[in-house]
């Protein structure tokens, strides 16, 4: 069965402070750094054989240090990065209640797209699973990681899966570098989610 893990990026102080970051380009902080440390040698340790990445920092900088284990080189591909927030990105969720109350209402209502620039969850699935397609084209017979965020997991798998998005929301959050494993069955020819949230 090919295998692909989709691995989220490590800490960072926006994480800590509950900040929307969004496709905005926040570091890893020092704990991000640590857990990319320590969840890339677990990772290693299953042998990858290719290894892909969002270009934002957080994402890139967790991926190379599987990459340094490994000796594998680091792919980018931009479209694994975070939804896109709009005029969300850098506020608090008690920031945007007071400054954009309708659409945070249609958010928690769990409307695709809810207005104020937020990227609908069905572009977020599509363009997420279509790198999961192409890159079990690219290694059908090889373990891959790809190196994301906790929303395009969610959605990205949900896409790949064809659940609907009621069902996407019952994918629990990804914690800091934990990761979530789909195989591709040859048999069937199907995909199927065979791990979720698992790290060190």
């Amino acid at each position: 069965m090919s295998r692909i893990i989709l691995w989220r990026h490590g800490n960072t102080d926006w994480n800590n402070d509950g900040r929307i970051q969004g496709q905005t380009d926040v570091p890893l902080n020092e704990r991000g750094r640590g857990q990319a440390s320590a969840s890339a040698e677990r990772l290693a340790a299953l042998e990858p054989s290719l290894i892909i990445s969002s270009d934002l920092s957080r994402t890139w900088d967790t991926a190379a240090e599987l990459g340094r284990l490994t000796g594998l080189p680091v792919e980018r591909e931009p479209r694994l990065r975070e939804r896109g927030f709009g005029l969300w990105e850098t506020l608090t969720i008690d920031q945007i209640k007071v400054r954009f109350p309708d659409s945070h209402a249609r958010w928690a209502a769990g409307e695709s797209a809810p207005g104020d620039g937020l990227e609908p969850l069905t572009d977020l699935g599509k363009r997420v699973s279509e790198v999961i397609r192409q890159t079990y084209e690219r290694n059908p017979d090889g373990l891959t990681v790809l190196v994301t965020h906790g929303g395009s997991v969610r959605w990205g798998v949900a896409a790949l899966l064809g659940w609907p998005e009621e069902a996407a929301l019952t994918l629990g959050a990804l914690h800091n570098c934990h990761w979530s494993e789909l195989g591709h069955h040859p048999t069937y020819r199907t995909w199927q989610l065979l791990a979720h949230n698992v790290g060190v």
